[in-house]
């Protein structure tokens, strides 16, 4: 089976890049810079420059790419659809839980390109998954960089990357869903108890101070909108991603692979 995966070169993309190789199908990673190993194509989301290229000849496009900015997730998306449409490929697509409960702004980008994908009639799967452990760690790393780190007073159900690019990839060769079953880490924990495992492995001690935000999209995350307690099938905890990671301190995504 030929897949194309977008942002193949993302914390995420090169995680379902290394496992569809591994199950033997002909996958082609695409990313705005050439990359030195074969398999690689060159485009840009954003303007569209090679993106039907990169396509062609595809069964299935596994879209793991993301952009920030005022409409810029669903322009990329509808560059996706136009490119499945061209060859008739099966479209994955992976969101975020809560973004059709939680205001904030890149969800509602989310949702806008689950939207576009939905109404184009092609045969699709979105995976909605919740916050990846390495968001956390690299907003705990950042936080802890003060004497009194600052702690929002919110749960989280934090899932591995490597978890959810099992899934989709799984996903990818199986039939279109349309909305698949919501994918969660395994347990729901306060941001403190998080933050505390942080400290832990990286050694630090800080004295944790609880932050209450206002507003609409605090008060949706104070309420689990994010959150996806009856699908918790992800199988790595935060600890064990944190013993496993070669630089909790690290305050950038970068290169980190699980």
């Amino acid at each position: 089976m030929g897949i194309l995966v977008t942002g193949g070169t993302g914390l995420l993309g090169c995680k379902v890049v290394e496992r569809l190789k591994r199950d033997g199908h002909e996958v082609r990673g695409m990313s705005r810079r050439s990359q030195p190993s074969p398999g690689w194509v060159v485009a840009d989301l954003r303007s569209g420059r090679g993106v039907r290229e990169a396509a062609a000849g595809m069964d299935v496009i596994v879209h793991c790419a993301t952009a920030f900015g005022r409409g810029a997730e669903a322009a990329i998306a509808g560059r996706v659809v136009d490119a499945a449409e061209r060859v008739g490929a099966h479209l994955v697509y992976v969101s975020i839980v809560g973004v059709d409960r939680v205001p904030l702004p890149y969800y509602q980008g989310k949702l806008a390109a689950e939207r576009l994908i939905e109404r184009s009639g092609r045969p699709h799967t979105i995976l909605r998954a919740t916050q990846f452990h390495d968001l956390l760690r690299v907003l705990f790393a950042g936080a802890a960089r003060s004497p009194v780190m600052p702690v929002p007073a919110l749960r989280f159900q934090p899932v591995d990357a490597g978890d959810v690019a099992h899934r989709l990839a799984d996903l990818a060769v199986g039939e279109p869903l349309g909305r698949a079953t919501d994918f969660a880490g395994p347990q729901v924990r306060d941001a403190r108890d998080l933050a505390g495992a942080f400290l832990r492995a990286t050694g630090r001690r800080r004295l944790m101070l609880p932050v209450r935000a206002p507003g609409r999209t605090f008060r949706a995350y104070r309420a689990g909108g994010h959150l996806a307690p009856e699908h918790a099938d992800g199988t790595v905890t935060f600890e064990d991603y944190l013993a496993a990671h070669p630089d909790p301190w690290a305050t950038s995504y970068r290169g980190m692979r699980s």
